[in-house]
């Protein structure tokens, strides 16, 4: 593993530990600031919890949980991916910059809003790091191309042989008359 990632991982999970961490432990801290986007999202998609102290929980166990497992580099596409689907509704019901009325609050909500984007693009980043190795559509593409390589190579070797096979069979054929 590169030295860039070694360190940049853990340092990307950080806040999602520590602030998945203050969501499972104090819910009720962030569930008022939460619910006008929870409840539109519980109403839609079947099995999330409906009290929004209770969405507020489980994103903040899988924030700590897939923040554990990017750190650590175990399944860190993955975690990456969890992460960032906490991330969009956290970022939406923490930082509405454009409800702010006050021009200082509206600004220290932008600039955390666009730090929530940055650091969501970093776990797409992330997400998509092979680390290294070639990426399945990678090995999927040189895989046909060696394929069709070994395909050509054959169909002359073919060519080659049953062009000499053919002519000693003729001789053969003569000779036997």
């Amino acid at each position: 593993m590169s030295l860039l990632r070694l360190a940049g991982r853990p340092l990307l999970a950080s806040m999602f530990v520590a602030g998945g961490l203050k969501s499972l432990s104090a819910p009720e801290e962030v569930a008022p600031v939460a619910e006008p986007v929870v409840q539109p999202i519980t109403e839609r998609v079947d099995g999330l919890p409906d009290r929004t102290e209770q969405a507020v929980r489980l994103s903040g166990a899988v924030q700590v949980a897939a923040g554990l497992l990017l750190g650590t580099g175990r399944l860190p596409r993955l975690a990456a991916l969890a992460i960032a689907g906490t991330l969009v509704p956290t970022t939406l019901a923490g930082h509405r910059f454009w409800e702010a009325e006050d021009p200082e609050e509206r600004a220290q909500q932008r600039i955390h809003f666009l730090k929530n984007l940055s650091m969501l693009g970093g776990l797409l980043i992330a997400a998509d790091d092979t680390a290294g190795a070639p990426s399945l559509a990678w090995r999927g593409r040189h895989a046909a191309h060696d394929l069709r390589r070994d395909a050509h190579l054959v169909r002359r070797s073919v060519r080659a042989t049953a062009r000499p096979a053919a002519a000693a069979g003729q001789v053969r054929a003569k000779l036997a008359h």
